[in-house]
């Protein structure tokens, strides 16, 4: 929804910023790793400290690369299959950072704030940001395994888009004033939703699979 939505805003507000860079000489696959390691440097630098409000606006200064990137290799045209498969790839990467750095400092035994009212239990916390981060490569495999056997399996109530702007709200959020409890909420939300999207595309697949059959 989010792609669908809000891709023609954001792409319209980077365009100056992509066309600056070529102009530049820069290439595309160079912002693309670039913002990858931005990313996952940010996540896996702070989150563990829990310091999760500069994190967050870490991670967000590089996020939009994958916008930019995509501008940069449509004006020169040359969108290749190499682009699209290094940007897929570091997005998992990307992805992985985010709720790794999660997991690491739950799975110290941290909280945010040893006053929390809700009695937030880091052991949780980190379970669900682990099952979180399981669940969305799985999301992910579903869709490449089955274009990878000449099928598709793009349905799912938790896109790539959705499932990262949920986490870095409430997690910047709660880094500034927002009470734990809320990010034990969302990953729960997050853990379901992704469930249920590998299982919309595992059955998307074997729909496809029987009526070839």
């Amino acid at each position: 929804m989010l792609n669908k939505y809000a891709r023609p805003f954001f792409t319209k507000l980077f365009t100056p910023m992509a066309s600056l860079l070529l102009r530049l000489g820069v290439s595309p696959d160079v912002v693309t790793v670039v913002g990858t390691l931005g990313v996952s440097l940010g996540a896996l630098i702070f989150y563990p400290r829990g310091e999760f409000l500069i994190g967050t606006l870490v991670i967000t200064a590089f996020v939009f690369s994958d916008t930019v990137d995509g501008i940069m290799a449509r004006r020169m045209e040359r969108s290749s299959v190499w682009g699209a498969y290094l940007d897929s790839t570091l997005d998992r990467v990307a992805d992985a950072s985010v709720f790794g750095g999660l997991v690491l400092f739950y799975a110290g035994g941290h909280n945010l704030r040893s006053d929390s009212a809700f009695g937030v239990r880091p052991g949780v916390m980190a379970a669900l940001a682990l099952a979180c981060l399981i669940l969305g490569m799985v999301v992910s495999y579903a869709k490449a395994r089955a274009e990878g056997l000449g099928m598709t399996a793009n349905v799912g109530i938790a896109e790539r888009a959705e499932r990262l702007v949920a986490v870095l709200v409430t997690t910047g959020l709660v880094g500034w004033f927002l009470p734990e409890f809320f990010l034990t909420i969302v990953l729960a939300l997050l853990a379901l939703a992704s469930l249920i999207t590998v299982v919309q595309r595992m059955l998307e697949v074997r729909r496809q699979a029987l009526d070839v059959a």
